[in-house]
């Protein structure tokens, strides 16, 4: 299928979104690539957000490289330390690539132009992809996660109990004493860096798509999964370099309670004062290179399985009246 279209196998007419979309194979699909990619990635995002939580230029110290935070935590809170909060990644995981999908595919057609994708289409699509799986999915689960990672317990030491146990004790226990609306504390942060994220990845993606199918004797023809990853590769490096920034004072934000009578823009316009008095420019950049090493290759394995699993489906089905498939 062309990168800049919205036909289907043949240049058929497309399918809907829901045939094609939310049904079991895809969620399988993109819940099997996102948990791969979080089982491998996973400790690389702990990381960066230890990484962003440091304080260290502010008292004084020397700010830790991405190597030695790693080697902190691991001899300090034991390998298993690397994986806190895996627990909440994994249960948002599956409606997370689903509504990352299904959202993109549809706001692509609804965008398209007889069938065509304009650059700034692929590009609003993918903006309005992003802040769709930022509300619905990721703020909930990225409040609970990041609660876990930034607990410096030991996970051999039965006796150093952390105040959250696992996502679901997290998650509990976050309802419980600061109510439900703490689980979207930072959204509008999230949708932003979700929305510039996803805008960045799928335009850098479609584009590098388009290209390599220009340079093949049959433009429509699927591209070969190493070529796939390849550009899933570049595309997802494209991203958290636009944002880091937000992604930085977002992290910071989920971390703790709000304060009484503080508005959200107040506590986002705080850390960033803060962080610029006490620490310098630099701060907003932190985390950058495990956050480019984790999200990269995470964006390889996704494409790489979204788009075979793609082609297999659309291939095995046939199109009736109507713009429906039949198994």
């Amino acid at each position: 299928m062309s990168a800049k279209s919205t036909s289907g196998p043949g240049g058929k007419k497309p399918t809907s979104v829901a045939t094609n979309l939310i049904g079991k194979h895809v969620f399988v699909a993109g819940g099997g690539a996102g948990a791969m990619e979080a089982l491998a990635c996973h400790p690389l995002d702990t990381i960066k957000v230890r990484m962003q939580l440091s304080r260290r230029n502010r008292a004084g110290g020397k700010r830790r490289g991405f190597l030695k935070t790693g080697m902190e935590i691991a001899k300090k809170e034991t390998p298993l330390g690397l994986y806190k909060g895996l627990g909440a990644v994994l249960t948002g995981i599956v409606p997370k690539m689903a509504c990352r999908f299904t959202s993109y595919e549809y706001y692509k057609q609804m965008l398209s132009k007889d069938g065509k994708v304009s650059t700034s289409a692929n590009f609003w699509a993918g903006l309005l992809a992003g802040v769709s799986e930022a509300v619905l999915v990721v703020c909930p689960m990225e409040v609970v996660k990041i609660r876990l990672q930034a607990q410096h317990h030991s996970m051999a030491d039965p006796l150093d109990i952390p105040k959250y146990r696992n996502a679901a004790h997290a998650l509990f226990t976050v309802v419980r004493e600061e109510g439900f609306s703490a689980l979207y504390r930072g959204v509008s942060l999230t949708a932003l860096r979700q929305g510039t994220n996803q805008a960045a990845n799928f335009t850098a993606y479609t584009e590098l798509k388009a290209w390599l199918q220009s340079r093949n004797p049959d433009p429509t023809a699927q591209l070969p999964g190493w070529q796939t990853a390849g550009i899933g590769l570049i595309s997802g490096a494209v991203g958290p370099f636009t944002n880091a920034p937000i992604d930085t004072i977002k992290t910071r934000l989920q971390r703790q309670p709000a304060e009484p009578g503080q508005t959200a823009m107040g506590r986002i316009t705080a850390i960033a004062n803060q962080m610029l008095k006490q620490e310098g420019p630099r701060a907003f950049w932190m985390g950058i290179t495990p956050r480019v090493m984790r999200v990269a290759p995470g964006q390889a394995v996704t494409f790489a399985v979204y788009e075979y699993l793609k082609d297999k489906l659309e291939k095995s089905r046939e199109m009736i009246p109507g713009g429906q498939y039949e198994e």
